[in-house]
C-alpha cells in the first residue's frame, strides 16, 4: 500500500504492471477525502504519453524507483475515461465505473477504507448513511506533482443531504509553500522544504546506418595483341630448288592460299571478396550544470507592541 509520505517517491516515475511491463509515469495521486489516504494513482500512456489512465493504488508496491501494480496493462489502457472537474475531484459515479472495471466491490472498498488503523491512520469510521440522513458521497482529488502533500482539500468532503454515504473518494492533496499550522496541542510549526533530484534519461539521438550500392566505373588496361601479316618473297632458282620448280606442268594457273590470325582482347569479369565493414558505437561522457527552481518554506515570529513589561522573545537554536 502506498501512503501519503511516499508520494513524491511515486509521481513522475515509472508504473509496472503485475508482469513486469511499463504502462507508463504517474501523474497524479488521488486521495481518499474520508481517510487522506492515496486511493488512485494516474498514469500517462499512449506512445508519447497522451493518454491518462486511473488505476487503483490501494494494493500497489513501491519498490526502489518504479511502482507496482497488481494488474495488467492492457486492462489498464482500457479503463474507463473520466473528467477531472475543475476542484481535482472525481464523481461517485465515475468511481463507480472504475471499481466495476477493476472488478473492485464498492461495498468492500468502502470497508477496508473506513476500517480503523488501516495504514497507521488513525481516524473515526462512519458507518454507511442511510437514504435521508447526510452521507459523505465525497469525489476524488489530485495530489499535486510538485514535492510533498499538504492539507486535503476541504472540497468533496461534505455530501448533500438525502444521499446515500458511500466510500468517499480522495480530496486533492496540496503543497502550499506555507508554514502548516500547528495541530491539537502543538505549539510548533514544520518548516517543509523542496529537494532537487537529478537524474539521466537516455533517449534516441539518432540512427547510423551502413548501406550498400552499386556503382559502375570505367578502367583502363593495357593488353599485347598480335596478328598474322602476309608478305610475297621471291627466289631464284638454283640447284636446291631446281627439282621443286620442275614438279609441276610447264605452262599452267594455279593457287596456293595462306590462313592469316590475329589476336583480340576479351574482356570478362568476377566478383570477388575485397573488404567487411561494420558499425561500431563508442560511448562519450561530458559534464553538464542542471539549473532548477525549489521552493522553501520560511518561519518569522511577529510580536505586536503592547503596554505591559515582555514581548517576543530572540529565536533559540532548536
Amino acid at each position: 500500500m502506498i501512503t501519503r509520505e511516499q508520494i513524491p517517491a511515486v509521481l513522475d516515475r515509472p508504473v509496472l504492471d503485475e508482469g513486469g511491463k511499463k504502462v507508463g509515469d504517474a501523474k497524479h495521486i488521488y486521495l481518499d477525502d474520508r481517510t487522506g489516504r492515496p486511493e488512485w494513482v494516474s498514469v500517462k500512456t499512449g506512445v508519447f504519453g497522451s493518454s491518462e489512465s486511473f488505476v487503483p493504488i490501494r494494493d500497489a508496491t513501491m519498490v526502489r524507483d518504479h511502482t507496482e501494480v497488481p494488474y495488467s496493462k492492457d486492462m489498464i489502457k482500457d479503463a474507463p475515461h473520466v473528467d477531472v472537474d475543475a476542484g481535482g475531484h472525481l464523481s461517485e459515479d465515475e468511481e463507480h465505473r472504475l471499481y466495476a472495471h477493476y472488478g473492485i466491490d464498492w461495498d468492500d472498498s468502502w470497508s477496508r477504507a473506513n476500517q480503523p488503523g488501516e495504514g497507521g491512520w488513525a481516524y473515526q469510521a462512519e458507518a454507511p448513511g442511510a437514504a435521508g440522513t447526510t452521507g459523505t458521497a465525497g469525489t476524488t482529488g489530485t495530489a499535486d506533482t510538485a514535492g510533498m502533500a499538504g492539507t486535503a482539500d476541504a472540497a468533496g468532503m461534505a455530501g448533500a443531504a438525502g444521499t446515500a454515504g458511500m466510500a468517499g473518494a480522495a480530496g486533492r492533496a496540496y503543497d502550499t509553500g506555507e508554514g502548516r499550522a500547528p495541530g491539537p496541542g502543538d505549539d510548533a510549526m514544520t518548516r517543509s522544504e523542496e529537494r532537487m533530484r537529478v537524474g539521466v534519461e537516455r533517449r534516441e539521438a539518432g540512427r547510423a546506418r551502413l548501406r550498400k550500392y552499386v556503382v559502375t566505373e570505367e578502367e583502363e588496361r593495357t593488353v599485347l595483341l598480335r596478328h598474322e601479316e602476309v608478305q610475297v618473297e621471291r627466289e631464284p632458282i638454283t640447284e636446291e630448288n631446281r627439282d621443286a620448280a620442275l614438279s609441276g606442268p610447264e605452262i599452267a594457273e594455279a593457287e596456293h592460299e595462306v590462313v592469316l590470325h590475329e589476336e583480340r582482347a576479351v574482356v570478362e569479369t568476377e566478383a570477388v571478396p575485397v573488404e567487411r565493414v561494420r558499425l561500431t558505437v563508442d560511448e562519450e561522457a561530458e559534464q553538464e550544470t542542471v539549473r532548477g527552481q525549489v521552493r522553501k518554506e520560511r518561519i518569522e515570529g511577529e510580536a505586536e507592541e503592547s503596554d505591559g513589561p515582555g514581548g517576543f522573545g530572540t529565536e533559540r537554536p532548536g
